[in-house]
């Protein structure tokens, strides 16, 4: 058996490298018959073409096949990541939906609760806002407006939402509107529904502070802060915010103006303001006559400094 063996391996062996040697001259001579330039060898070129080529169409099936389902998977991944993209971006546009209705419905509400009418003799002029103080110790902005569009210190600045501050430096061409939040802005306001009297109290954060609350019981946080024009440093009923109570129990104001997005502001015009520029005078207690017989007392009480 192992006789058997060895002498097909004695036989085969050389069978193989003969085979090997000739497959090795045929391709040698198809490369140099196909790097011959020649009239003759291009004409015999083109004939093997002609003959080989098409008979090898069902050689070249699998190969298409191949390539055609290579080409049909890369296809199926890009509709799958499409398809996974539109998913994604379905849920943002339910999210969206879902924010834009409760927008609308707080815009509603929000419409509903501020009917109010301000003075019409309250115009406004528009201006752009330029820059901020940049400071951490100071709250203000610069508009584009001043002297020369008839901007006077004091006056009252809005973003379309809600009081933003007031006007305090005027140039002839810029003007600079410290807002609610900086540490010397002091606003007397109003909390509705109760009519409390408060003073609203910058203090360089977001939520400023309410304080000197003449009922602090009859209040509660999510009511209203309008301005309450006392001592005419605003006009009275513009919106300021919403009463918020800190974790420490005080009572803020979450300012209804955008104060991330401060683009344009409205500064309103209040030429009616009353100045008291004399003293008054003060009211004598009416003198009844004396029917006892008594002499009148000399002294009365009559103006104001005559003693």
């Amino acid at each position: 058996m192992a006789k058997d063996r060895a002498q097909s391996e004695d036989f085969t062996g050389p069978l193989k490298r003969l085979l090997l040697g000739v497959v090795f001259l045929c391709l040698l001579g198809l490369f140099l018959l196909w790097r011959i330039d020649s009239p003759r060898v291009e004409r015999f070129r083109a004939q093997v073409v002609d003959r080989v080529v098409p008979s090898f169409d069902w050689a070249m099936a699998p190969v298409t096949a191949t390539v055609n389902i290579l080409r049909d998977f890369q296809s199926y991944q890009r509709i799958y990541q499409q398809n996974q993209e539109l998913r994604r971006e379905l849920q943002q546009m339910k999210a969206w939906k879902e924010a834009a209705l409760q927008l609308e419905q707080e815009n509603a509400r929000l419409l509903d609760l501020n009917n109010v009418q301000l003075d019409p003799r309250l115009t406004f002029v528009t201006g752009v806002v330029m820059a901020d103080s940049g400071s951490p110790f100071r709250q203000s902005v610069l508009i584009n407006v001043g002297s020369r569009d008839g901007i006077i210190d004091g006056w009252a600045a809005m973003d379309g939402l809600g009081l933003v501050g007031r006007i305090s430096g005027v140039g002839n061409n810029t003007a600079r509107v410290v807002l609610l939040t900086d540490t010397s802005s002091r606003i007397p306001v109003t909390i509705q529904p109760s009519g409390q009297r408060a003073l609203l109290i910058g203090d360089n954060t977001a939520a400023p502070i309410v304080d000197f609350i003449e009922a602090p019981e009859t209040i509660r946080p999510g009511d209203r802060v309008m301005t309450s024009g006392d001592g005419n440093v605003f006009p009275a009923g513009l919106l300021v915010g919403q009463l918020a109570q800190d974790p420490g129990g005080r009572m803020r104001v979450r300012l209804s103006a955008d104060y991330e997005r401060l683009e344009f502001l409205r500064v309103l015009r209040s030429y009616n303001n009353e100045t008291i520029d004399q003293p008054g005078r003060l009211i004598a207690p009416e003198i009844l006559p004396d029917t006892s017989g008594s002499p009148a007392p000399e002294n009365t009480i009559g103006e104001a400094g005559d003693g």
